[in-house]
């Protein structure tokens, strides 16, 4: 039997105002915290991205693209924390990260479900042959993508990717100093 899961109630300042069921959440629409880490690797003199595909029985965006991990902070649990247990759930490996940001965006699905979220952007970096050894109950692929090529890829094909994916992207690489350092 699963675990019944919460999810942070916030405002628009990204204030708490209380928990709720995190399908409630998500069928009422409510506001809610929740997190999107972006790894980085630089390969054959390129920066690139690493992307996940979301396992098909995911309760929204199955089998879409998406970036390297995402989810809801617990509560009593630190977005920071939150994201390094999901990193490791999820991409079986863990790295330092930092937030560059958040976003607030809503967005509808057939099956009646709503992402309504304020939504924190973490990077990290990892070293070009890091093994990966994804939880098949959480992601079904993974692929790394040069930086320059995803604008093009999810514009070519917006439907093979979540819809968060481009802003939380943008977001990502405003930390100038962290891309430069690294590349």
């Amino acid at each position: 039997m699963t675990a019944v899961e919460y999810v942070i109630l916030v405002d628009e300042q990204d204030n708490q105002l209380g928990i709720e069921e995190k399908l409630t959440a998500h069928r009422d629409a409510q506001l809610h915290r929740a997190f999107s880490v972006f790894i980085f690797r630089q390969y054959n003199n390129s920066l690139q991205v690493l992307l996940q595909q979301r396992a098909m029985h995911k309760y929204h965006c199955g089998g879409l693209w998406t970036n390297t991990c995402c989810s809801h902070p617990r509560p009593g649990e630190s977005v920071i924390e939150a994201a390094n247990r999901r990193l490791q759930e999820e991409m079986g490996f863990s790295t330092a990260l930092y937030t560059v940001g958040n976003f607030t965006y809503m967005a509808k699905f057939d099956n009646g479900l709503t992402e309504y979220e304020l939504d924190h952007v973490l990077i990290g970096m990892i070293k070009g042959n890091s093994p990966i050894n994804f939880n098949p109950q959480e992601v079904q692929a993974y692929q790394w993508v040069d930086i320059k090529s995803l604008r093009q890829l999810i514009s070519q094909h917006p439907n093979f990717y979540t819809p968060w994916l481009l802003q939380a992207f943008e977001i990502s690489l405003t930390n100038k100093d962290f891309i430069k350092e690294n590349t």
